[in-house]
């Protein structure tokens, strides 16, 4: 693959709350050929955990964006405290509308990208607006929780109770998560050195927030209407990958692909040897390049769109860090003993 130029950019906006929030992008110097955005995970963040999605993307020519929710990374707030889910998709609803109604890109395809606890972000998001994106890829995304780790009832009901009163204690126990995602063991280690990525307990209230919105997800995957490419590491045990399975299985879509990968861990794009990696982003661009010329109801309904400035008003500042960098691309195409199935429309 040919190297492809792009530019990195930094920015800092404000929320509907006041809260000021970090961003980045990925722009290739010719036209992208669509728009991606991405959501992380939970407790991660998008410009150094993200980096090789945002760098390999745009080297395959999309114009990349990611936003780190509040209280992650490098935007303000409790450190992942969510108080309310929805105020993560309300703020990524925002600042991606706020971008596709550029001028630039008003006539650009536009994909959400999510990996993990990112996953449930990108459907709620789906779910916000059915008409507006023109298809999603999910990574090991969290969209409904395994019978392995569904808690008792009669727990929840006793966390519910304590909420109010303690929402950012960090009292639930956890595993140590990186141990348990990331395969490949010097990979392990610079993301555990990361300082950037949360590491603690998770706070009360973040996890039943987390779980809350699991299960309502869970309850509505049969209105999934948007194309969508769901991944999943057979050897992930912290998303169950029948949970990817039930998304496929219920999903009302008819252009739907699921990739199951024999041995793969649930970092599959961070946390794997770099055969792997390759593969897996092999995947996915050949993905998004199928159709990324596709156009939205909401694209040939409303062109011009208005309510997408909301942060146009709010940008703080550009951020000193604005550099120019080529990348090199080398994708490898196959995987031996891999499981696919495919329906599609397209």
């Amino acid at each position: 693959m040919k190297n492809i130029a792009f530019e990195y950019q930094e920015e800092y906006i404000r929320n509907s709350r006041g809260t000021l929030l970090f961003t980045c992008r990925w722009l290739p110097f010719s036209s992208p050929k669509a728009l991606v955005f991405l959501c992380h995970g939970y407790g991660m963040e998008c410009s150094g955990f993200m980096r090789e999605c945002g760098t390999r993307l745009a080297t395959a020519g999309y114009a990349v964006f990611g936003i780190d929710y509040e209280g992650h990374g490098r935007s303000k707030g409790a450190r992942c405290y969510i108080k309310k889910f929805k105020n993560i998709v309300n703020d990524c609803s925002d600042f991606f509308k706020s971008v596709c109604a550029r001028e630039e890109y008003r006539e650009k395809s536009r994909f959400l990208y999510g990996e993990s606890m990112g996953g449930a972000v990108a459907l709620l998001l789906h779910k916000k607006d059915p008409s507006f994106w023109n298809g999603a890829v999910l990574v090991a995304p969290m969209c409904k929780i395994s019978e392995k780790v569904k808690p008792h009832p009669v727990v929840v009901n006793i966390l519910t109770k304590m909420e109010e009163i303690i929402p950012k204690w960090k009292i639930v126990p956890t595993k140590d998560v990186i141990d348990s995602a990331f395969k490949d063991p010097i990979k392990r280690e610079l993301i555990r050195n990361n300082k950037l990525i949360y590491q603690d307990k998770p706070r009360l209230k973040t996890a039943l927030e987390m779980l809350r919105t699991s299960i309502s997800l869970e309850d509505g995957l049969n209105e999934v209407t948007l194309p969508f490419f769901v991944l999943h590491g057979e050897a992930d045990i912290v998303t169950d990958p029948e949970v990817s399975k039930a998304l496929y299985d219920k999903a009302s879509t008819r252009d739907k692909t699921i990739k199951l990968y024999p041995g793969m861990w649930h970092g599959l794009t961070s946390g794997e040897p770099d055969e792997n990696i390759e593969i897996v982003f092999a995947d996915i661009t050949a993905w998004l390049d199928k159709r990324c010329n596709a156009i939205t109801f909401e694209q040939i309904l409303h062109p011009l769109t208005d309510g997408f400035e909301k942060f146009d008003n709010t940008t703080i500042s550009m951020a000193a860090t604005s550099s120019r960098m080529q990348s090199n691309g080398r994708y490898l195409c196959g995987l031996k003993r891999f499981r696919m199935q495919h329906r599609s429309a397209m």
